[in-house]
């Protein structure tokens, strides 16, 4: 059975390591089939390639979109989409927009918490300014001692209703949907269970999505609980979405799961690389 790792972050948005050691590190812990998944950025997908294809391992372009869907935050995945495609190049560029703004006020909000230069602490962590996010902030704060790791700090910070919280305007879903499909891409919700809607509020979100052209759900992912697996892989079953499976990692030691560390997609399911014609073709 092929390991596939549809979903993951380098240092081009916010993960730690650059776009290569992301590719080593895929193929040193298994994984057959690997896509980088920057979030609204795709410029470590060459790099990506490249390392991808001088280790003998698979590789689908990938990329995380971020929307706004009432008044949330909700992201969705692109894969094995042209990343020269105009529409969706400048699509991500639109997205990208704003985010420094958005953590100056952040900083802002944690200087009357008690943590002053949080905005030139979080930016020693960026790899690429224009992608200035909540984990560059949660960085700064466990360097800082304010926290002693990640989920501390979203516990208390950085979240609606703690400080350092600042919403922002991202893509529509059909935007998203749109430019991946229009580049030749797969468009995928990404881990459904952190987004707290209820069946109500899930339901009119997948029934959109699938009217706009999207065709696949994160079912196994570093971003679930075990428990989540099943519950979303009926979700799958019941909107006839294809399934996707990924890590979620950003860095050794920080993320809930490492690469290629997943459980394998439920055998009920149909999964989103069922007709990619992939095989086994790793160096031994």
């Amino acid at each position: 059975m092929l390991n596939v790792d549809l979903h993951c972050h380098s240092s081009v948005s916010d993960g730690a390591l650059p776009p290569a050691q992301v590719a080593a590190l895929a193929h040193a812990n298994g994984v057959d089939v690997w896509a980088l998944t920057d979030h609204d950025e795709i410029g470590g997908v060459a790099e990506a390639r490249e390392a991808a294809r001088d280790l003998g391992m698979q590789h689908v372009t990938g990329v995380e979109i971020s929307i706004t869907w009432a008044a949330r935050t909700i992201h969705v995945v692109g894969l094995r989409f042209d990343e020269k495609n105009e529409d969706l190049v400048r699509g991500l560029a639109s997205t990208r927009s704003g985010r420094e703004r958005r953590a100056r006020e952040m900083a802002d909000q944690l200087a009357k918490a008690g943590i002053p230069d949080a905005f030139e602490g979080a930016l020693k962590y960026v790899g690429n300014p224009d992608l200035i996010s909540r984990t560059h902030f949660a960085r700064y704060l466990i360097e800082r001692g304010v926290c002693a790791d990640v989920p501390e700090v979203f516990r208390n910070y950085l979240t609606e209703g703690k400080p350092g919280y600042v919403p922002h305007r991202w893509a529509t879903l059909k935007d998203a949907v749109s430019w991946i499909r229009g580049a030749g891409g797969i468009a995928v919700v990404a881990h459904p269970g952190r987004y707290e809607l209820d069946e109500l509020e899930l339901d009119v979100f997948l029934r959109e999505f699938k009217r706009f052209g999207g065709a696949g759900i994160e079912v196994v992912t570093g971003s679930h609980t075990p428990e989540e697996y099943p519950v979303y892989a009926k979700v799958a079953q019941q909107y006839g979405l294809l399934a996707s499976r990924g890590s979620d990692f950003h860095a050794p030691g920080e993320s809930q799961t490492e690469l290629g560390g997943l459980p394998p997609l439920p055998a009920t399911l149909q999964p989103v690389w069922h007709d990619w014609g992939l095989q086994s073709s790793r160096r031994t």
